[in-house]
């Protein structure tokens, strides 16, 4: 099996543009995936002015990837009230979901529709535990394990930057195949919105 490194965030609206590729590499069984979240916005509101500069940025991701970006977000992101980010809490749900049995890939896929697609407010913990209920999963137990996975999302992340240092990583998403202690990058983006194409690329690097 081969390992395929993905720096990531949960709140990275290119992130979530590369999700369907993602989704089929995770998919492939020659290939490993291995999680570096980058805890990209700690908890914070985001300025009215920057908001604009998100919606612009959306709209180029949405027509080179083909992702869809919903109104109830796009709502938010535009409204007076407040937009509140936070990839911390995001990422804590990441490796919560895993515990508990669902697939990485289709644990971020979830986040990201939530926030990319619904519009919720995933700062709140209680929304995120909603998110796990609809998931099928207990949510009694998902709030005991998110109490306590703070500290090891952080070492997680800290771990992430630090191998992003040595790497020379300056941005989200990177993928880097590792293949015979050989590291590769492999250019995605070329691949935005063609799916088919991107799996017959992985394909030839098996």
């Amino acid at each position: 099996m081969v390992k395929v490194h993905y720096f990531f965030d949960p709140m990275c609206g290119w992130c979530y543009g590369a999700s369907s590729l993602l989704g089929v590499l995770a998919d492939m069984p020659e290939f490993e995936v291995i999680y570096h979240p980058g805890g990209m916005i700690p908890k914070q509101a985001i300025d009215p002015s920057f908001r604009q500069h998100i919606l612009q940025a959306d709209k180029q991701i949405a027509l080179m990837t083909k992702a869809h970006f919903g109104d109830a977000y796009k709502a938010r992101v535009a409204g007076t009230g407040d937009f509140i980010v936070d990839s911390y809490s995001t990422t804590r749900a990441f490796f919560v979901g895993q515990e508990m049995g669902i697939k990485a890939h289709v644990m971020l896929a979830a986040i990201q529709k939530a926030h990319y697609q619904d519009g919720k407010h995933l700062d709140e913990l209680d929304t995120l535990a909603e998110l796990a209920a609809s998931m099928g999963l207990d949510k009694a137990t998902w709030n005991e394990k998110m109490a306590q996975s703070e500290a090891k999302m952080l070492s997680k992340v800290e771990e992430s930057h630090r191998l992003m240092g040595k790497l020379r990583i300056s941005g989200y998403p990177t993928m880097i195949i590792e293949r015979k202690d050989q590291l590769t990058w492999l250019e995605h983006s070329k691949y935005y919105g063609r799916t088919a194409e991107w799996e017959g690329y992985l394909a030839e690097l098996v």
